[in-house]
């Protein structure tokens, strides 16, 4: 039987992280093969392939509109920008497109074309993220509908929404979430853990065999503090690890439900503080968002689990032009399907 303890107390050390990847941009989100081969999201438009021995290779989508924006505000909202990566059952790329709005899918080769951005004949909104299940259906999170997202890094905006791609083509499933982000499985499938970057919180939803959701509900406490869940990952144990945005903290909450202490606190905790109180009130933006972070890899944005045994956990940024990693105690859950 598996021991969700085997977690509990572990830090990781910040004096032993290390490091692979050089002069990224904006490494969201990571996707790990096996044999330690990493490709992570690129701002440029695709996707870097960092090898074993940390040689790298820029994957371009063709057409890519990347922006060339130099301030941190408008590379955030303008242009191509790869966010959420999925394998397709051939070893494709799946990219959730935060600035063209699209899901995408592109050959090993660059080779692009559009699979969905348009939902029920509207605009399909800021797509976040995307995830394969076992039966090959694709599940997308879209934060909101409105273009300039930052303006939505306050309270009140829950026109996020989860949908599916499936053999009705794509379809929402459930809605009403504030700013939705990464999404994951269980191990069984039976239910869909949601990010809720600005509701501070954690969701789940039963999820039936047809797509439908039966239950509804938060998974563990009902907000997370003072920091902004972005993404999240499953060990073998059913911890569910959560990577915050601009706090820079690694969190996790146990199958039970209860919240651990932090794994990794990298954050600058008045920066996070000001942050929180602005948000709460109401006049957040984007000047007080960029003066929080840490020095790691600034804006925790997701955690991967890689290397032969999954125990190598890597960490996507918004910020960051590298990837540190570090050693689990725990593996984490397999869930590739190709």
């Amino acid at each position: 039987m598996a021991n969700p303890n085997r977690l509990r107390g572990f830090t990781a050390d910040p004096r032993e992280i290390q490091y692979t990847g050089r002069d990224l941009q904006r490494p969201e989100c990571i996707l790990a093969e096996r044999n330690g081969t990493l490709w992570s999201a690129d701002a440029r438009g695709g996707v870097m392939r960092i090898a074993p021995d940390g040689t790298q290779q820029f994957v371009g989508q063709q057409q890519s509109n990347f922006s060339g924006a130099s301030d941190d505000s408008t590379r955030f909202t303008q242009g191509t920008l790869p966010n959420g990566l999925a394998f397709d059952r051939e070893g494709r790329f799946l990219i959730a497109n935060f600035g063209t709005d699209r899901l995408e899918q592109m050959d090993r080769d660059g080779r692009s074309r559009v699979l969905y951005d348009r939902i029920d004949g509207q605009a399909i909104g800021k797509v976040n993220f995307v995830l394969r299940d076992s039966r090959d259906r694709m599940w997308l999170t879209i934060s909101t509908r409105i273009q300039n997202w930052m303006d939505t890094m306050n309270p009140g905006f829950t026109d996020g929404y989860v949908a599916v791609a499936d053999e009705r083509g794509l379809h929402v499933v459930a809605e009403g979430f504030a700013f939705t982000n990464e999404i994951r499985f269980d191990a069984k499938e039976e239910w869909l853990y949601v990010v809720e970057t600005t509701a501070r919180r954690i969701t789940r939803l039963r999820i039936a065999s047809d797509a439908s959701v039966s239950a509804r509900e938060t998974f563990g406490p009902e907000r997370l503090g003072d920091g902004f869940p972005d993404g999240i990952a499953f060990d073998a144990d059913g911890n569910l690890w959560i990577a915050e945005v601009m706090s820079d903290r690694l969190l996790a909450i146990t199958p039970e439900g209860e919240l651990l202490p932090p794994i990794l606190d990298d954050g600058d905790p008045a920066a996070t503080r000001a942050l929180a109180a602005a948000f709460d009130a109401g006049h957040n933006n984007s000047e007080i968002m960029l003066k929080a972070g840490g020095k790691i890899a600034p804006w925790f944005a997701s955690v991967t689990f890689g290397g032969p045994d999954l125990r190598t956990v890597y960490v996507g940024s918004l910020r960051g032009n590298r990837i540190p990693w570090f050693r689990s105690p725990v593996p984490g859950l397999s869930m590739v399907h190709w």
